[in-house]
Protein backbone atom coordinates (compact mmCIF):
# COMPACT_ATOMS: atom_id res chain seq x y z
CA UNK A 1 0.00 0.00 0.00
CA UNK A 2 1.56 3.33 -0.87
CA UNK A 3 2.43 5.96 1.94
CA UNK A 4 0.28 8.53 3.04
CA UNK A 5 1.67 12.19 2.75
CA UNK A 6 -0.86 14.92 3.87
CA UNK A 7 -0.26 18.44 3.74
CA UNK A 8 -1.59 20.81 5.52
CA UNK A 9 -2.32 24.39 3.63
CA UNK A 10 -4.20 26.85 2.14
CA UNK A 11 -5.84 26.76 -1.40
CA UNK A 12 -4.81 30.51 -3.21
CA UNK A 13 -6.04 31.53 -6.67
CA UNK A 14 -2.88 32.29 -8.63
CA UNK A 15 -3.56 34.74 -10.87
CA UNK A 16 -0.87 35.60 -13.59
CA UNK A 17 0.09 37.91 -16.15
CA UNK A 18 1.62 37.31 -19.30
CA UNK A 19 4.77 36.72 -19.93
CA UNK A 20 7.03 39.25 -18.24
CA UNK A 21 4.38 41.94 -17.90
CA UNK A 22 4.07 43.96 -15.15
CA UNK A 23 0.71 44.53 -13.77
CA UNK A 24 0.46 47.92 -14.74
CA UNK A 25 1.50 47.06 -18.25
CA UNK A 26 -1.22 43.70 -18.76
CA UNK A 27 -4.89 43.61 -19.15
CA UNK A 28 -5.56 39.72 -19.01
CA UNK A 29 -4.99 37.11 -15.97
CA UNK A 30 -4.33 33.65 -16.33
CA UNK A 31 -5.97 31.86 -12.91
CA UNK A 32 -4.88 28.52 -11.60
CA UNK A 33 -4.69 27.32 -7.74
CA UNK A 34 -1.82 26.35 -5.81
CA UNK A 35 -0.33 26.67 -2.49
CA UNK A 36 2.57 24.90 -0.77
CA UNK A 37 0.18 22.41 0.24
CA UNK A 38 -1.06 22.08 -2.94
CA UNK A 39 2.48 21.45 -4.52
CA UNK A 40 3.96 19.10 -2.13
CA UNK A 41 0.82 16.81 -2.36
CA UNK A 42 0.40 16.70 -5.68
CA UNK A 43 4.09 16.37 -6.47
CA UNK A 44 3.75 13.14 -3.73
CA UNK A 45 0.86 11.78 -5.87
CA UNK A 46 3.29 11.95 -9.23
CA UNK A 47 5.96 9.66 -7.34
CA UNK A 48 3.69 7.21 -6.26
CA UNK A 49 1.85 8.32 -2.91
CA UNK A 50 -1.24 8.86 -1.98
CA UNK A 51 -1.53 12.73 -1.41
CA UNK A 52 -3.98 14.49 0.78
CA UNK A 53 -4.47 18.12 1.38
CA UNK A 54 -6.20 19.01 4.51
CA UNK A 55 -7.59 22.70 4.08
CA UNK A 56 -11.10 24.62 3.72
CA UNK A 57 -12.57 25.84 0.86
CA UNK A 58 -15.78 28.72 0.13
CA UNK A 59 -18.92 27.24 -0.29
CA UNK A 60 -19.31 28.43 -3.42
CA UNK A 61 -18.34 27.75 -7.40
CA UNK A 62 -15.09 29.02 -6.68
CA UNK A 63 -14.66 26.59 -4.05
CA UNK A 64 -16.21 23.92 -6.67
CA UNK A 65 -13.64 25.16 -9.44
CA UNK A 66 -10.39 24.56 -6.73
CA UNK A 67 -11.43 21.40 -5.98
CA UNK A 68 -11.85 20.19 -9.40
CA UNK A 69 -8.23 21.39 -10.16
CA UNK A 70 -6.95 19.67 -7.12
CA UNK A 71 -8.74 16.32 -8.50
CA UNK A 72 -7.05 17.11 -11.89
CA UNK A 73 -3.87 16.93 -9.96
CA UNK A 74 -4.53 14.00 -8.03
CA UNK A 75 -5.36 15.25 -4.42
CA UNK A 76 -7.54 12.94 -2.57
CA UNK A 77 -10.67 15.18 -1.37
CA UNK A 78 -11.58 13.39 1.87
CA UNK A 79 -9.95 15.83 4.39
CA UNK A 80 -11.07 19.14 2.77
CA UNK A 81 -13.68 21.09 4.39
CA UNK A 82 -16.41 23.55 2.78
CA UNK A 83 -17.67 26.71 3.95
CA UNK A 84 -17.19 30.37 3.74
CA UNK A 85 -17.31 32.75 1.18
CA UNK A 86 -13.45 33.54 0.46
CA UNK A 87 -10.31 32.10 -0.87
CA UNK A 88 -7.26 34.04 -1.39
CA UNK A 89 -5.61 35.61 -4.43
CA UNK A 90 -1.77 36.54 -5.67
CA UNK A 91 -0.86 37.86 -8.40
CA UNK A 92 2.50 36.49 -9.74
CA UNK A 93 4.47 39.11 -12.20
CA UNK A 94 7.40 36.99 -13.38
CA UNK A 95 11.05 38.06 -13.10
CA UNK A 96 13.82 39.29 -15.61
CA UNK A 97 17.38 39.06 -15.42
CA UNK A 98 17.62 41.37 -12.50
CA UNK A 99 14.08 42.10 -11.46
CA UNK A 100 12.81 39.64 -9.06
CA UNK A 101 9.39 38.34 -9.41
CA UNK A 102 6.87 40.05 -7.27
CA UNK A 103 4.11 38.36 -5.71
CA UNK A 104 0.84 40.51 -4.16
CA UNK A 105 -1.15 38.84 -1.92
CA UNK A 106 -4.96 40.23 -1.21
CA UNK A 107 -8.11 38.64 0.76
CA UNK A 108 -5.87 36.44 2.19
CA UNK A 109 -6.75 36.92 5.82
CA UNK A 110 -10.40 36.55 5.22
CA UNK A 111 -9.76 33.27 3.25
CA UNK A 112 -12.01 29.90 4.58
CA UNK A 113 -8.79 28.26 5.08
CA UNK A 114 -7.71 31.15 7.69
CA UNK A 115 -10.64 31.73 9.35
CA UNK A 116 -11.46 28.36 9.84
CA UNK A 117 -11.35 26.78 13.48
CA UNK A 118 -10.13 22.78 15.06
CA UNK A 119 -13.61 21.71 14.90
CA UNK A 120 -13.85 22.29 10.90
CA UNK A 121 -11.25 19.27 10.32
CA UNK A 122 -11.00 15.77 11.59
CA UNK A 123 -8.07 15.72 13.33
CA UNK A 124 -7.69 12.47 14.59
CA UNK A 125 -8.58 10.84 11.67
CA UNK A 126 -5.95 12.57 9.74
CA UNK A 127 -3.40 11.84 12.26
CA UNK A 128 -4.40 8.22 12.09
CA UNK A 129 -3.88 7.83 8.37
CA UNK A 130 -0.89 10.20 7.93
CA UNK A 131 2.35 8.67 7.74
CA UNK A 132 4.12 11.85 6.98
CA UNK A 133 2.82 15.33 7.34
CA UNK A 134 3.68 18.59 5.72
CA UNK A 135 3.63 21.95 7.52
CA UNK A 136 5.14 25.55 5.82
CA UNK A 137 5.62 28.77 7.69
CA UNK A 138 4.02 30.23 4.94
CA UNK A 139 1.33 28.76 6.93
CA UNK A 140 2.78 29.64 9.92
CA UNK A 141 2.43 32.90 9.56
CA UNK A 142 -1.42 33.17 9.14
CA UNK A 143 -3.68 33.64 12.08
CA UNK A 144 -3.73 32.52 15.91
CA UNK A 145 -5.80 29.51 14.97
CA UNK A 146 -4.31 28.31 11.99
CA UNK A 147 -1.13 28.26 13.98
CA UNK A 148 -3.04 26.21 16.68
CA UNK A 149 -4.24 24.14 13.94
CA UNK A 150 -0.86 22.83 12.89
CA UNK A 151 0.93 22.22 16.63
CA UNK A 152 -2.39 20.34 18.05
CA UNK A 153 -2.44 18.50 14.21
CA UNK A 154 1.52 17.84 14.61
CA UNK A 155 0.90 16.26 17.84
CA UNK A 156 -1.23 13.88 16.75
CA UNK A 157 0.52 12.71 13.91
CA UNK A 158 3.57 12.26 16.03
CA UNK A 159 1.47 10.47 18.81
CA UNK A 160 0.40 8.26 16.11
CA UNK A 161 3.74 7.37 14.80
CA UNK A 162 3.62 9.67 11.23
CA UNK A 163 6.55 11.79 10.71
CA UNK A 164 6.16 15.85 10.48
CA UNK A 165 8.18 17.52 8.20
CA UNK A 166 7.88 21.52 8.58
CA UNK A 167 9.86 24.12 5.60
CA UNK A 168 10.73 27.13 7.08
CA UNK A 169 9.63 28.88 4.33
CA UNK A 170 9.82 32.71 5.99
CA UNK A 171 7.91 35.13 4.30
CA UNK A 172 8.73 38.87 5.52
CA UNK A 173 5.59 39.96 4.34
CA UNK A 174 3.75 38.15 6.12
CA UNK A 175 4.70 38.53 9.55
CA UNK A 176 3.69 42.20 11.11
CA UNK A 177 5.93 41.88 14.11
CA UNK A 178 9.08 40.44 12.25
CA UNK A 179 11.65 37.97 13.35
CA UNK A 180 10.68 38.58 16.75
CA UNK A 181 6.74 37.53 16.32
CA UNK A 182 7.89 34.18 14.27
CA UNK A 183 10.22 33.24 16.48
CA UNK A 184 8.55 31.67 19.33
CA UNK A 185 6.46 30.21 17.03
CA UNK A 186 8.91 28.74 14.45
CA UNK A 187 10.67 27.17 17.71
CA UNK A 188 7.32 24.82 18.67
CA UNK A 189 7.31 23.47 15.41
CA UNK A 190 10.60 22.70 14.94
CA UNK A 191 9.78 21.31 18.35
CA UNK A 192 7.52 19.00 16.88
CA UNK A 193 9.61 17.92 13.47
CA UNK A 194 11.30 14.98 11.97
CA UNK A 195 12.66 16.56 8.91
CA UNK A 196 12.60 20.07 8.59
CA UNK A 197 13.76 22.23 5.45
CA UNK A 198 15.52 25.67 6.24
CA UNK A 199 18.91 27.13 5.53
CA UNK A 200 21.57 29.55 7.45
CA UNK A 201 19.67 32.68 6.84
CA UNK A 202 16.53 30.76 9.23
CA UNK A 203 19.04 29.84 12.35
CA UNK A 204 20.63 33.89 11.98
CA UNK A 205 17.70 35.61 11.09
CA UNK A 206 14.35 33.92 12.77
CA UNK A 207 16.09 31.76 15.45
CA UNK A 208 18.88 34.29 16.10
CA UNK A 209 21.73 32.21 16.43
CA UNK A 210 25.25 33.33 16.18
CA UNK A 211 27.72 32.21 13.77
CA UNK A 212 31.53 33.76 13.63
CA UNK A 213 31.66 32.35 10.14
CA UNK A 214 31.00 34.96 7.11
CA UNK A 215 30.52 33.13 3.53
CA UNK A 216 26.78 31.14 3.57
CA UNK A 217 28.94 27.85 3.15
CA UNK A 218 30.72 27.79 6.19
CA UNK A 219 27.27 29.80 8.04
CA UNK A 220 25.52 26.25 7.25
CA UNK A 221 27.71 23.84 8.07
CA UNK A 222 28.15 26.47 11.34
CA UNK A 223 24.62 26.47 12.44
CA UNK A 224 22.80 23.54 10.69
CA UNK A 225 24.39 20.69 12.84
CA UNK A 226 23.01 23.17 15.58
CA UNK A 227 19.66 23.61 15.43
CA UNK A 228 19.55 19.54 14.61
CA UNK A 229 21.28 18.70 17.90
CA UNK A 230 19.36 21.58 19.75
CA UNK A 231 15.95 19.79 18.36
CA UNK A 232 16.74 16.66 17.68
CA UNK A 233 16.24 16.73 14.24
CA UNK A 234 15.95 13.20 11.90
CA UNK A 235 16.89 15.33 8.55
CA UNK A 236 17.73 19.10 7.51
CA UNK A 237 17.87 19.80 3.92
CA UNK A 238 17.79 23.24 2.22
CA UNK A 239 18.81 25.15 -0.86
CA UNK A 240 21.30 28.15 -1.96
CA UNK A 241 20.18 29.57 -5.51
CA UNK A 242 21.56 32.26 -7.59
CA UNK A 243 20.92 34.04 -10.75
CA UNK A 244 23.52 33.78 -13.20
CA UNK A 245 24.95 36.94 -15.73
CA UNK A 246 22.93 35.09 -18.66
CA UNK A 247 19.64 35.31 -16.76
CA UNK A 248 19.92 31.27 -15.83
CA UNK A 249 19.56 29.91 -12.42
CA UNK A 250 21.75 28.31 -10.12
CA UNK A 251 21.14 25.59 -7.77
CA UNK A 252 22.81 23.62 -5.40
CA UNK A 253 20.84 21.14 -2.22
CA UNK A 254 22.05 20.28 0.93
CA UNK A 255 20.98 17.46 3.49
CA UNK A 256 22.41 16.74 6.86
CA UNK A 257 21.46 13.77 8.19
CA UNK A 258 23.32 11.09 10.72
CA UNK A 259 25.60 13.88 11.43
CA UNK A 260 27.12 14.78 8.12
CA UNK A 261 26.31 16.80 4.92
CA UNK A 262 25.73 16.09 1.58
CA UNK A 263 25.91 18.50 -1.47
CA UNK A 264 24.43 18.09 -4.92
CA UNK A 265 26.35 19.38 -7.60
CA UNK A 266 26.02 23.02 -8.61
CA UNK A 267 23.69 22.73 -11.16
CA UNK A 268 22.70 26.07 -13.60
CA UNK A 269 18.90 25.65 -15.89
CA UNK A 270 16.92 28.10 -17.52
CA UNK A 271 13.94 29.19 -15.76
CA UNK A 272 10.72 29.27 -17.30
CA UNK A 273 8.54 29.26 -14.37
CA UNK A 274 10.55 29.92 -10.78
CA UNK A 275 7.32 29.30 -8.71
CA UNK A 276 6.95 26.10 -6.95
CA UNK A 277 11.01 25.09 -6.96
CA UNK A 278 11.37 24.83 -3.46
CA UNK A 279 8.31 22.70 -2.99
CA UNK A 280 9.65 20.27 -5.89
CA UNK A 281 13.31 20.27 -3.95
CA UNK A 282 10.92 19.34 -1.04
CA UNK A 283 9.13 15.91 -2.20
CA UNK A 284 12.41 15.16 -3.73
CA UNK A 285 13.65 15.03 0.22
CA UNK A 286 10.75 13.50 1.25
CA UNK A 287 10.90 10.59 -2.04
CA UNK A 288 14.56 9.69 -1.14
CA UNK A 289 14.06 9.35 2.70
CA UNK A 290 10.37 7.43 2.54
CA UNK A 291 12.55 4.98 -0.59
CA UNK A 292 15.65 4.27 1.01
CA UNK A 293 17.80 6.45 -0.92
CA UNK A 294 21.43 6.96 0.40
CA UNK A 295 21.86 10.95 1.64
CA UNK A 296 24.20 11.39 -1.77
CA UNK A 297 21.08 10.27 -3.94
CA UNK A 298 18.58 11.96 -1.88
CA UNK A 299 19.99 15.36 -1.93
CA UNK A 300 21.11 15.23 -6.33
CA UNK A 301 17.25 13.68 -6.86
CA UNK A 302 15.56 16.60 -4.69
CA UNK A 303 17.66 18.89 -6.89
CA UNK A 304 17.10 17.77 -9.94
CA UNK A 305 13.20 17.82 -9.06
CA UNK A 306 13.74 21.68 -8.19
CA UNK A 307 15.16 22.34 -11.46
CA UNK A 308 12.33 20.54 -13.72
CA UNK A 309 10.15 22.43 -11.40
CA UNK A 310 11.39 25.63 -13.49
CA UNK A 311 10.49 23.93 -16.93
CA UNK A 312 7.19 23.99 -16.03
CA UNK A 313 4.34 25.97 -15.84
CA UNK A 314 2.58 26.62 -12.90
CA UNK A 315 3.71 26.60 -8.95
CA UNK A 316 2.96 22.43 -8.97
CA UNK A 317 5.63 19.81 -10.11
CA UNK A 318 4.72 17.33 -12.37
CA UNK A 319 7.53 15.58 -12.81
CA UNK A 320 8.30 11.17 -12.03
CA UNK A 321 10.74 10.09 -10.50
CA UNK A 322 11.64 7.89 -13.52
CA UNK A 323 11.54 11.79 -15.17
CA UNK A 324 13.67 13.60 -12.47
CA UNK A 325 16.15 9.87 -12.51
CA UNK A 326 17.00 11.15 -16.26
CA UNK A 327 17.60 14.59 -15.34
CA UNK A 328 19.34 14.01 -12.56
CA UNK A 329 21.57 11.19 -15.13
CA UNK A 330 22.00 14.73 -17.60
CA UNK A 331 19.92 13.21 -20.27
CA UNK A 332 17.81 15.99 -22.31
CA UNK A 333 16.40 14.82 -25.42
CA UNK A 334 14.56 16.75 -28.05
CA UNK A 335 11.64 14.78 -28.81
CA UNK A 336 10.71 11.63 -26.88
CA UNK A 337 8.68 9.03 -29.44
Amino acid sequence: MPKQIVAFGEVMMRLQVPGYELLTQANTLQYSFSGTGVNVASAMTKLGYDGFLVTKLPNNALGDAAIAFLQRLGIDRRFISRGGKYLGLYFLENGFGQRASRVTYTNRLESSFNTASLSDYDLDLVAEQADIIHFCGITLAMTDSVRESMKVLAKKVKENGGLVCFDCNYRPSLWEGGYSQAKPHYEDMLALADIVMMNEKDALYILGMETAETSRGEQLKDLIPKVAKRFNLQTVAGTHRAINSDNTHALQGYIFKDGEFRFSENISFSVYDRIGAGDAYTSGILHGELAGFSPEKTVGFAAAAGMLACTIVGDTPMSTEAEILTAMAGTIDDIKR
